[in-house]
């Protein structure tokens, strides 16, 4: 899609029943998000089926230094999506992220997840708890899936620095 011309190069967006080209036509004539500024160079973008606001208000809450930057919503008419999120930024501990709500086609998997250092067992715990409850689970290694699907690794920063250990002994051992 080009924000700029407002157009949708291939007709995906609109072949697929999205609002794509409305979308960023509507972005391009300044009735969507107002852009903020200079972000990090690469930012995460989070696909949501349809729930994309309360979990970035919960991220946003549970992380420190974070903060819901702007949302805006699907407008009335576009089907299937009225009134869920069009374009959420925020930020989770100073770094930019961003969320939509668009549907069940691309669920959330391992194959990628956020990565959260801890510097003790307690902040362990505390995201360990704050991440799983109300539905999410428990995942080897480290690992959980959150209430939406997400992956995250919440990893003591200690860890990390037994598995960097030069001695390949000490280094397997810590992930033992």
């Amino acid at each position: 899609v080009d924000l700029v011309g407002g157009r949708d190069s291939d007709g995906e967006c609109e072949r697929r029943g999205r609002a794509g080209s409305r979308v960023a036509r509507g972005v391009a004539r300044g009735r969507g998000i107002p852009y903020p500024g200079r972000m990090n160079g690469i930012t995460p973008f989070l696909w949501f089926d349809a729930d994309a606001q309360a979990a970035v208000e919960y991220y946003t809450e549970l992380f420190p230094d974070s903060r819901i930057v702007a949302i805006g919503h699907y407008g009335d008419d576009v089907p299937g999506l009225g009134g869920k999120v069009m374009h959420a930024h925020f930020q989770l501990q100073g770094r930019d992220f961003f969320a939509m709500d668009a549907g069940p086609q691309f669920p959330f998997t391992e194959a990628i997840s956020l990565f959260v250092s801890c510097e003790d067992q307690a902040e362990v715990d505390r995201y360990w708890e704050a991440l799983t409850a109300g539905g999410g689970s428990e995942q080897p290694c480290g690992w959980l899936k959150d209430r939406w699907g997400v992956s995250w690794q919440i990893v003591p920063t200690r860890l990390m620095e037994l598995m960097r250990d030069p001695d390949p002994g000490r280094s397997h051992r810590a992930v033992q």
